[in-house]
């Protein structure tokens, strides 16, 4: 599995943190930017992690900024990539569980620190459910390739 992961400015701390924990447990990880803390716009970053993540059901992405808002709108803008914002590792678990979630986006802001790396694991040890979920799945692929 590839992770690509990616933040602005306000992320930009996190993002180090996060990839660090990821290299030591042996991810391959591609850093999309950005590289600093100079204001910067968040949408040409989760734009880029989530054209990489559609390419393969190989490929995850993790993205973040200040609320974690504006990068799950992005990344959902890209057919293919199906982001969830998730706060804590229920969520985590269900965005996988349930709606096969291949981007998951966190807040700098609002998400606790110490629960970045469960949710972080949570997320990507968590299968997709498939059954009952699938159906509600596939409908959200026939509204995207409607839309998109």
């Amino acid at each position: 599995m590839k992770i690509f992961i990616g933040a602005d400015h306000r992320g930009f701390e996190l993002k180090k943190k996060i990839k660090e924990f990821l290299i030591k447990r042996g991810m391959d990880v591609k850093d999309m930017g950005t590289d600093e803390k100079k204001s910067c716009d968040y949408p040409l970053i989760g734009y880029k992690v989530a054209q990489e993540v559609a390419k393969s059901s190989d490929h995850r992405g993790i993205l973040i900024c200040m609320t974690g808002i504006g990068q799950t709108i992005t990344a959902n803008k890209v057919k293919g990539a199906y982001a969830a914002l998730c706060y804590n590792k229920q969520a985590a678990k269900l965005s996988r569980q349930h709606n096969n979630a291949n981007v998951l986006v966190l807040s700098a802001k609002f998400t606790k620190k110490s629960d970045v790396p469960g949710i972080i694991k949570t997320w990507l040890e968590t299968p997709f459910e498939s059954g009952r979920h699938q159906r509600r799945v596939d409908q959200i692929k026939k509204i995207e390739k409607d839309c998109l």
